[in-house]
């Protein structure tokens, strides 16, 4: 794993809060993959940590509100097989 594989670019901050805040950015975001990658593994997936990057570009979600209740739905569009494999193996 290296800042190439979460695609972070060198930063250059002076003020000490935006240093912490892109320290914190790209720690959140190794560990969400290292958790991804570990997920991944655990369900016997044959597909790995870049490839689900890859699928997870096309992933798309609506969200509307019903007119009469006024509530929310989400509803995920439809999605190809390696897609469902890489949803029920992160397990959302």
């Amino acid at each position: 794993m290296s800042k190439t594989d979460l695609r972070v670019r060198p930063k250059y901050h002076r003020l000490f809060n935006r240093i912490e805040a892109h320290i914190t950015i790209c720690f959140t975001a190794y560990t969400i993959m290292l958790e991804m990658e570990r997920r991944l593994k655990t369900a016997n997936s044959k597909i790995s940590i870049n490839r689900a990057g890859e699928l997870s570009l096309n992933m798309y979600q609506m969200v509307f509100q019903l007119p009469k209740s006024k509530t929310f739905r989400k509803q995920l569009l439809k999605m190809d097989n390696e897609q469902e494999e890489l949803l029920g193996a992160i397990g959302i």
